[in-house]
């Protein structure tokens, strides 16, 4: 699996990476294991939790996710192998929603507990926190890189004006930056008005796109598949994502796969990566992890990328 550079921080990360988030919950050890392996089989290193994963699964309570990593990493010995994401911010049962400092530094503890590592290698600010000063948040997140308990920091669910006040903050006080932003993010497009409905989740819209690029951060795209809607018959679409477009560009998504003899799911996962996106891609069944890692070795054309891109207007 190819590496690409991850922001301006200088390090280099998977080309995919691997989301998590229901391993230890939805997803058994045995199921998770091996989902896990055939990831890093693939030559694949970056893999994303968060503390609150999955707190909302029938008998989960939050950080079963990194629990589960720290038994898989050491059953295989890779830690030093590995790029390893987890993030911080949403509430969860028995911890608050927020970027505090107190919150920041307690709950990077824990993860670093249930991890079973010295350091994080990249830590979120999960969600945007309108309440708490920057300086306070950024502070604390340059605290914990100062003190070796995290190698990077990311945002996640910020707009794009917020991700340039934590750059310009931490730039005045010579603090960690923000070297990447983590948002909803997939090759359909929300319909208007229907990007703030998901609740704490931020799209990654065009004015984040440009801004990205203008400044060396790169976007992760999670919900890269929308949960298997461009390829289960007993998945359907959104109702924010079914709008004046969206039937256009799934006729040239399947178009543009058939000319390829790919699934629309590769597509959608190469064109991210043509477009200099990271896709956080996740898989329930080792056939789904097949399909994914399939797209390694698809590369659309000048003309495909191009006609995936005016799709729909």
């Amino acid at each position: 699996m190819k590496t690409v550079a991850l922001g301006n921080s200088g390090a280099q990360v998977s080309v995919f990476c691997l989301g998590a988030m229901f391993f230890g919950t939805r997803n058994d050890e045995q199921l998770s294991y091996r989902l896990l392996d055939q990831y890093v089989d693939a030559g694949g290193a970056f893999i994303d939790t968060a503390n609150i994963y999955a707190h909302w699964v029938p008998g989960g309570k939050g950080g079963e996710s990194e629990v589960l990593l720290n038994r898989w990493m050491k059953a295989r010995k890779n830690r030093d192998r590995l790029f390893i994401a987890t993030k911080v911010g949403f509430e969860m049962p028995g911890v608050e929603r927020g970027l505090r400092a107190s919150q920041i530094k307690a709950e990077c503890d824990k993860s670093l507990t249930r991890l079973g590592v010295d350091a994080i290698d990249l830590y979120y600010a999960h969600v945007d926190d309108l309440r708490t000063p920057m300086e306070e948040t950024l502070e604390a997140l340059d605290g914990l890189v100062k003190a070796g308990k995290v190698r990077f920091i990311g945002a996640s669910n910020f707009s794009a004006w917020r991700l340039e006040e934590a750059r310009w903050v931490s730039q005045t006080h010579g603090w960690a930056e923000y070297c990447c932003v983590q948002q909803r993010y997939s090759y359909l497009r929300p319909r208007p008005g229907q990007s703030r409905s998901f609740g704490g989740q931020r799209i990654a819209n065009r004015d984040l796109r440009e801004y990205c690029q203008a400044r060396g951060i790169t976007l992760l795209a999670y919900s890269a598949l929308l949960g298997g809607a461009f390829t289960r018959a007993d998945r359907s679409l959104s109702e924010q994502y079914v709008g004046p477009d969206s039937d256009a560009r799934i006729a040239m998504l399947k178009a543009v796969a058939a000319e390829c003899g790919a699934t629309p799911n590769q597509v959608v996962l190469a064109w991210m990566v043509q477009h200099g996106i990271i896709p956080v891609m996740a898989a329930g069944t080792p056939e789904q992890m097949t399909e994914n890692l399939g797209a390694l070795d698809l590369t659309l054309s000048e003309d495909q990328m191009n006609r995936l891109d005016s799709a729909g207007g």
